[in-house]
């Protein structure tokens, strides 16, 4: 019986040790890894104004709602929110992410074991959340970025391709009473939340999508700030 005993307490050592070691070790990559910097191309003309925006964990790209290039509210249509007056919506703040993190967790306190263990293996559904503001203020949390108008257009090429489709190519609005306020809409996404692909991986691609200055790569926000942080 004691030898059982030194058994099982060696292999839950074993395994702790073996726990505690792939933590270290993703803290680390994600420490050295966000720190290298992909420079961003050199710019002819800065004729768009998109945002990087954070509410302290989760990365948004804003965008114009419409210009020459991309009408957003021909496709995520106004009527999907509960704004009550469109007129003066001015830009689109999207989001990617674990599909149970947006519906299932409004606050930290709701979250659950399962949702965050099918979150970091990639065993859940993605969603995009699209959130619509009149006006965007830059600030410590919210960064402004000018790129050309190509540029925008492969940026465009890149969140559009984010969308899951129906078989009519329609993007697929995820109809619910989880949104955050009366100006948001999520969307069925494609693609897997892991560890290794995160809301801010997303983000961070999305900036090298256009030519932007980018972590080679990153798990959280702070990082991607970091850079226009001068």
């Amino acid at each position: 019986m004691l030898y059982i005993l030194k058994r099982i307490t060696k292999c839950v050592g074993y395994c702790m040790l073996f726990i505690i070691s792939a933590v270290s070790l993703y803290l680390l990559s994600a420490f050295c890894l966000s720190r290298l910097t992909v420079r961003e191309e050199l710019l002819t003309s800065g004729e768009i104004s998109i945002y990087i925006k954070t509410n302290g964990v989760h990365t948004d790209i804003v965008v114009p709602v419409k210009n020459e290039i991309k009408d957003w509210s021909s496709e995520l249509a106004f009527s999907n929110t509960g704004l009550p007056d469109t007129s003066r919506v001015n830009w689109l703040a999207l989001g990617w992410g674990d599909k149970g993190f947006y519906l299932e967790t409004p606050t930290w306190n709701d979250l659950k074991f399962t949702t965050a263990f099918k979150a970091a293996f990639a065993l859940g559904r993605t969603a995009l959340h699209a959130t619509y503001y009149s006006d965007v203020t830059a600030s410590e949390s919210c960064k402004e970025i000018s790129i050309n108008k190509a540029q925008y257009k492969r940026l465009v090429a890149y969140l559009r391709a984010s969308f899951k489709e129906d078989s009519n190519g329609k993007v697929q609005y995820i109809a619910t009473n989880a949104n955050y306020g009366n100006n948001d809409a999520f969307y069925e996404a494609k693609g897997k939340y892991s560890m290794f692909k995160t809301c801010n991986s997303w983000a961070n691609s999305a900036l090298k999508s256009c030519g932007q200055r980018a972590c080679l790569w990153t798990a959280f926000d702070t990082p991607i700030f970091l850079k226009y942080s001068r």
